[in-house]
């Protein structure tokens, strides 16, 4: 193996530290983070959610795994993650630099299946316990021809083979730093990329490994820009390469190096060879390697200096997902809003229209006009009507005294006319916040297949019932209205079912107040109530009554439909509205925390 463009020495050999916000400042922001991650909820089915959700568990597991335990010890070993391609030689690599064997390698693809972690004896303490790599439970290897798990710590003999790393202690691994021979970054494993990824983003710096053939290609370069865009020391290895083919191959991975800002990373070339019989590079082909790594782990100075660029850099790009997640989170909350409004918007549209058909005298037909008539009589009585007020009151008076048909008729035609319009348009309502809904990708997912195009069970009972309650309410305004000793005898003499028939048509035909009566069908119905009402209580106080009685029925009409949408809002997940403002103040107090390096 040769080497060339080896990374120098940082200019600033003063002995570094953590940014000016280390200590309880740093790690009290960091654990923040944490904690309000853990609770980011982006349950809509938006574009892009599901990058989302995976950057969220992504951040999660990157300052579990390498940003918190390395700002809670800054002087703890390096970790360097050997990674790469399928087949690109990783394992080889990690043999040669401790010069025998200690991971297999083979023809069989994924190679790789459990991450071995090579130490110094004396480095122990630093990964047995869960400080880094907290979600991977650990198995102690022993030194041999290969790597034999002798000890097992929580963990069972079936466990998953990529849910632990096997601990090796090696006194051929240098003091201050440890290597991972992790899984392939493009195996063809799901489980083992996530892990490869996982290992890759806890790591202080990268030995990542690629062959002649394969150098340009995309899945190594996505990480390699990572990398670099976490500011991580890399040093790359580029395997079995003729040596005819050197200095072509080389100075064009240079190139893409410098092109994508990696130009300090360390090349080292390991040659075309045949391995020995135990597969074994010969012990000059990791040379170059070995050394470089044993200068840095003796250099306390210079480690130091990797670990804070590193973490420096991995805690500015976490600000950058952690603005990112912000935004998602207020498309969210946008979202949510919309879906919210669609459905609103329907019931209040239903309210308006119930209103409306209420008062332009459409619900005097049919029924309801029939048993008014019935009440007050027809023919000599709407002649007589104007003529004499007196002799319409003796009538009325003389109709409760004898055996008329009930006002209570009156009362039952309106409940069933009035039930029926509101039973319509909740119907109307819920058809439309589901077409509406069913035209968002986040409505679709919230309402599955459920169909809430019709009225919920039980609404006509409830509405049926608060009809009834709202009749009752009106009997209840005109006793109290009747209080005093003439209007209480006018009171007796018309009947409190009769005066209520008569104020329950005056609000069916009002637009705009009393002065407004339509002239229609029912128009001289309405007339015939008002006058009977004005008879009674004086013009003033007719007006009043059908306001109130108009604003009851309003506020009872909205209370059945508000009740009714809880079938869309219901499904509406919980979020706190302020999320998005906390994850973007957790992604500024980031940036300013990695800039204060």
């Amino acid at each position: 193996m040769s080497s060339n463009d080896l990374p120098p020495p940082p200019p600033d050999r003063k002995p570094a530290t953590a940014p000016s916000l280390a200590g309880a400042g740093a790690l009290g922001l960091l654990e923040a983070v944490r904690q309000d991650l853990s609770m980011v909820s982006l349950p809509l089915a938006l574009p892009g959610t599901e990058h989302a959700r995976l950057e969220v568990r992504n951040a999660i597991a990157q300052l579990d795994d390498y940003i918190l335990p390395r700002y809670r010890s800054l002087d703890a070993p390096l970790l360097a993650v050997v990674g790469g391609s399928t087949g690109a030689g990783k394992s080889t690599l990690v043999n040669a630099l401790v010069g025998h064997p200690v991971t297999r390698s083979g023809a069989i693809r994924p190679t790789t299946r459990q991450p071995i972690l090579l130490h110094h004896p004396a480095d122990a303490s630093w990964f047995e316990d869960q400080r880094v790599l907290p979600s991977l439970s650990r198995i102690r290897g022993t030194r041999s021809t290969e790597t034999i798990p002798a000890s097992r710590a929580g963990t069972t003999p079936d466990a998953s083979v990529t849910s632990a790393v096997v601990l090796v202690a090696d006194p051929a691994v240098p003091q201050g730093i440890a290597i991972i021979d992790a899984p392939d970054v493009d195996s063809i494993a799901d489980e083992n990329r996530r892990l490869a990824g996982q290992l890759l983003a806890a790591a202080d710096l990268w030995v990542f490994v690629t062959t002649a053939n394969r150098y340009a290609d995309a899945v190594p370069w996505r990480l390699l820009l990572d990398a670099a865009s976490r500011d991580i020391t890399v040093a790359v290895v580029l395997d079995r390469v003729p040596p005819e083919a050197e200095a072509e191959v080389s100075g064009d991975l240079r190139a893409l190096l410098r092109k994508e800002g990696l130009g300090g990373a360390g090349l080292f070339i390991v040659h075309e060879t045949e391995l020995g019989p135990l597969g074994m590079l010969p012990p000059q082909a990791a040379e170059p390697l070995r050394l470089w790594l044993e200068e840095l782990a003796a250099d306390a100075v210079r480690r130091s200096e990797i670990a804070r660029r590193t973490l420096n850099g991995t805690v500015r790009a976490l600000a950058g997902r952690v603005s990112s997640l912000a935004d998602a989170a207020n498309e969210q909350q946008r979202a949510a809003a919309t879906l919210e409004a669609d459905a609103q918007a329907a019931y209040q549209d239903a309210a308006a229209r119930i209103m409306d058909a209420t008062k332009d005298g459409a619900l005097l037909r049919g029924e309801v006009l029939s048993r008014w008539q019935d009440f007050v009589g027809t023919g000599e009585f709407f002649r007589n009507l104007e003529q004499n007020i007196g002799r319409f009151r003796d009538r009325v008076g003389a109709f409760f005294r004898g055996e008329p048909p009930p006002a209570v008729q009156v009362e039952v035609a309106i409940e069933t006319g009035l039930q029926a319009v509101i039973l319509d348009e909740a119907a109307n309502a819920a058809e439309q916040a589901d077409q509406r809904w069913r035209a968002d990708p986040a409505g679709r997912q919230l309402l599955g297949t459920d169909d809430l195009s019709g009225t919920t069970s039980g609404f006509a009972d409830r509405t049926a019932e608060e009809i009834r309650a709202w009749q009752s309410s009106l009997m209840e305004l005109i006793r109290t209205e009747g209080q005093g000793k003439r209007t209480q005898a006018r009171l007796l003499s018309f009947g409190i079912n009769g005066l209520g028939a008569a104020l329950m048509i005056v609000v069916f035909s009002m637009t705009a107040g009393l002065t407004g009566l339509e002239i229609g069908v029912a128009g001289g119905t309405a007339l015939v109530g008002q006058k009977l009402l004005e008879a009674v209580f004086g013009e003033d106080a007719v007006r009043t009554l059908a306001q109130m009685a108009r604003e009851d029925l309003h506020v009872r009409c909205q209370q059945l439909l508000r009740v009714e949408q809880r079938k869309f809002l219901d499904r509406l997940p919980d979020g706190d509205p302020g999320a998005a403002r906390v994850l973007a103040g957790h992604a500024a107090a980031l940036a300013r925390l990695a800039e204060a390096a």
